[in-house]
């Protein structure tokens, strides 16, 4: 019988040496149990326990590796790398992104596989995609296929800690996405890397998201040029504004984005001294415009934001009290 000739086989053959797994481990107390009463208590003495796994994808055969945000989270775990042929590295957390889902490691060591990336912003609906990762944290380089089901989707996205976040500009595919899949590449059948697997629907059938590749691409840069992920900002915090909220504060649009502090005390609509601060923005202003683009709940400040750098000089078209103003701000970087 002749063998099955696929572009998806080979695109596996070619992506699966540079996938690797990600293991979390953190030193727990011991527990021993006192008899008769089978009472468990904490004792003095700590071993080192897995709490969890991820994935990741080697992109420079010197060690350095992508994966998400949330599978190196807690700055207390040891985070131990496992490569296709089993070899285990302590990996080295180099940055974390502080707005999308993508984090940079690194292994002590060479002359590693790694993935070519490819171009997420050329993504046609119905094209063939294929997952790989650590499916379960348990499962090692698991393979599944499935199409582009979306673009440009938009999730609130919450991890196993019950830490939540908004995630924006998604890619949405029916690939088979398990927990342990987090970090792991989504390919097209060439076999080069469109984004990074990051978030399921619970209870729905195949409906995962995907970090596009180019925001990646964009980190990694920064991490080259200036030795950390460098994000614009405007300094200020806001809410986009629809139907609800226009109604809630009587507004008189029903798009843009109103400068409000959050709820938590202490918060500030306008951060003292930051860039937003010194173009003399206030709060309960609105953000009609960026750059002369509207401001919506589809395309809000963060999608405008971040085609732009640190220092960049940009306009934006304010409402106050009923009456319009252009403002010149200069981007400050985001702590």
């Amino acid at each position: 019988m002749s063998q099955e000739k696929s572009p998806i086989i080979n695109a596996v053959k070619k992506i699966g040496p540079a996938v690797v797994s990600i293991v979390i481990s953190k030193n727990m107390p011991k527990s021993k149990v006192l008899m008769p009463f089978g009472l468990i208590v904490p004792s003095a003495q700590r071993q080192k326990v897995k709490v969890g796994g991820g994935s990741g994808f080697i992109v420079d055969p010197c060690g350095v590796i992508v994966t998400n945000r949330h599978v190196v989270a807690d700055p207390n775990s040891e985070y131990t790398v496992v490569t296709s042929d089993e070899k285990k590295y302590k990996a080295k957390v180099l940055a974390r992104d502080p707005i999308n889902d993508i984090a940079i490691i690194k292994i002590n060591a060479a002359g590693l596989p790694h993935i070519k990336l490819g171009d997420s912003s050329r993504l046609e609906l119905g094209q063939s995609v294929i997952a790989v990762g650590n499916a379960l944290g348990t499962f090692q380089n698991t393979v599944s296929t499935g199409i582009v089901s979306g673009l440009s989707r938009f999730i609130h996205a919450m991890d196993f800690s019950g830490h939540a976040e908004q995630l924006r500009g998604l890619i949405q595919t029916d690939a088979a996405l398990n927990p342990g899949n987090s970090g792991g590449p989504l390919v097209d059948i060439f076999g080069q890397v469109i984004g990074i697997n990051s978030a399921v629907v619970l209870g729905a059938q195949n409906i995962g998201f995907v970090i596009p590749i180019n925001a990646v691409k964009k980190d990694l840069l920064d991490l080259k040029r200036h030795g950390r992920i460098m994000k614009p900002s405007l300094g200020l915090r806001y809410v986009l504004i629809g139907k609800d909220i226009k109604e809630k504060y009587n507004l008189p649009v029903s798009y843009g984005a109103l400068v409000m502090p959050e709820q938590a005390p202490g918060g500030h609509a306008v951060l003292p001294g930051g860039p937003a601060a010194r173009a003399g923005i206030k709060p309960m202003d609105i953000v009609l415009e960026f750059e002369d683009k509207k401001v919506t709940q589809k395309n809000g400040l963060l999608e405008h934001i971040e085609n732009c750098k640190v220092g960049d000089v940009v306009r934006c078209k304010i409402l106050r009290n009923g009456k319009t103003g252009q403002f010149k701000i200069k981007l400050g970087e985001r702590k």
